[in-house]
């Protein structure tokens, strides 16, 4: 238990992730699909950026007097799940306008119905 409560950035990442997979799988409207998708990026993120910082260390920014290697953060991660929050912005921007396009095509954004009409 005290791992978990030490942890808590990356319990509280596993715990969103769940909850945007549950989202995602238990629910057939694709508005609620497209939101537990950005639940499961948002505890991606939180949970990459957790694992690269390193406590007492600084951001990368030199400002003064150079505090070798071991005195900075390592910028990557952090670079890496900003273009990863461009690419979820761009996926859930796409999702979106092919959720109107549905709309538009059958009148509703239910799957189970949608399915029900293309069966017919």
């Amino acid at each position: 238990m005290e791992v978990l409560i030490k942890n808590y950035y990356e319990s509280g990442a596993v715990i969103l992730f769940c909850i945007g997979f549950a989202t995602l799988l238990l629910h057939n409207n694709l508005i609620k699909k497209i939101i537990g998708m950005n639940i499961m990026d948002t505890a991606v993120f939180l949970f990459f950026i957790a694992k690269g910082y390193i406590d007492g260390r600084e951001a990368p920014i030199i400002i003064g007097k150079f505090k070798g290697v071991q005195g900075y953060i390592n910028p990557i991660p952090t670079s890496l799940m900003l273009t990863g929050i461009v690419v979820a912005v761009s996926t859930t921007a796409f999702a979106l306008a092919l959720t109107i396009k549905l709309n538009e095509k059958y009148g509703t954004i239910e799957l189970d119905e949608i399915m029900k009409m293309e069966e017919e």
